[in-house]
């Protein structure tokens, strides 16, 4: 009887003594690219759409430079005492298919290709793409899960109008997951906020629904450890969504509505690391623009939210 010889897939990244870091092909933290279809627990994949911006575009070419910059990234996290790449497998699975003139069939696809995710019983992190891109992957998630505990790192609220007439756009995407019922607001925790507004009724959807927000004030009126013992615990489904101009453009200079007076790399760390989550089914990085970046320092630190991100969720994964 002949023997099956085939050999069981691994989902370590490529060794840097193999091959060093600067060498390879390019995938996310350097793991191995995959089917959706395959045996693992966590898709990576990139969302290269930037047609909801308002001001500086580029984002779609934020997925190349995060998987550039995470050939730097590795598996052991001393705080949370965890070999991620041990504890759970992921894969890079590619990038999600976009057609770049046009938004809605953008969002088609976006929608349809979580929805496979979904079925295939993955949980998920998108890197994008502008701050629009979150709201297709909430649609998907909420048809199975029903409205979502939602984090939202960002400098914006976006709840914001219509802008020329358009409906959806970077700054609208919260405002359209919130009136579709695809979050819960009272779940919801808005994190790095601050001004200047447009006009001071872009409060007056979180007002009404009691959304949570944390502004950079909020944080800095405390001790970054005295603060992260305020935040909530989240039991049920939950997502969170980080654009990274949350971050003070000294810290991430590559994004395309940069303001000032922002949180820091070690701000938002502590934040994620103190985060109580049981089961985090998605999360998405967004506004990345690397024609704006300087030295890649705002890839590195999406590639640093991205390692938070994927321990979150492997803490809610049974080994």
């Amino acid at each position: 009887m002949k023997k099956n010889t085939t050999k069981k897939k691994s989902y370590q990244p490529v060794s840097g003594r193999e091959f060093p870091r600067f060498s390879g092909i390019k995938t996310f933290f350097r793991l191995p690219i995959a089917d959706m279809t395959e045996d693992f627990d966590i898709a990576l994949f990139g969302t290269p759409y930037d047609g909801g911006v308002s001001y500086r575009p580029g984002a779609r070419f934020a997925p190349a430079l995060v998987r550039e910059c995470s050939s730097l990234g590795r598996g052991f996290h001393m705080s949370r005492a965890m070999s991620l790449f041990e504890h759970v497998k992921a894969a890079d699975i590619g990038d999600c298919s976009v057609v770049p003139i046009d938004q809605q069939q953008t969002y088609e696809k976006i929608e349809t290709f979580a929805n496979n995710l979904i079925k295939n019983n993955k949980k998920f992190i998108s890197i994008g793409g502008d701050h629009s891109t979150t709201l297709p992957l909430l649609r998907s998630l909420a048809k199975k899960h029903g409205p979502l505990n939602f984090i939202h790192f960002d400098a914006h609220l976006d709840t914001y109008p219509a802008a020329w007439g358009c409906e959806y756009h970077h700054g609208a995407f919260a405002r359209h997951a919130i009136e579709e019922g695809l979050v819960n607001p009272k779940a919801m925790m808005q994190i790095g906020i601050r001004g200047p507004l447009a006009n001071g009724s872009d409060l007056d959807i979180v007002r009404k629904h009691k959304v949570k927000i944390f502004t950079v004030d909020d944080i800095r009126r405390k001790n970054i450890f005295d603060f992260v013992k305020t935040l909530p615990s989240f039991s049920g489904p939950t997502y969170i969504s980080f654009d990274i101009d949350c971050l003070d453009p000294a810290y991430a200079p590559g994004t395309g509505t940069p303001v000032p007076g922002g949180l820091t790399t070690y701000e938002t760390q502590q934040i994620l690391r103190a985060l109580k989550i049981k089961n985090l089914v998605g999360a998405d990085i967004v506004e990345v623009s690397p024609p704006y970046d300087s030295s890649q320092i705002t890839g590195l630190a999406a590639v640093d939210t991205l390692f938070e991100l994927m321990c979150l969720m492997a803490e809610g994964i049974k080994k």
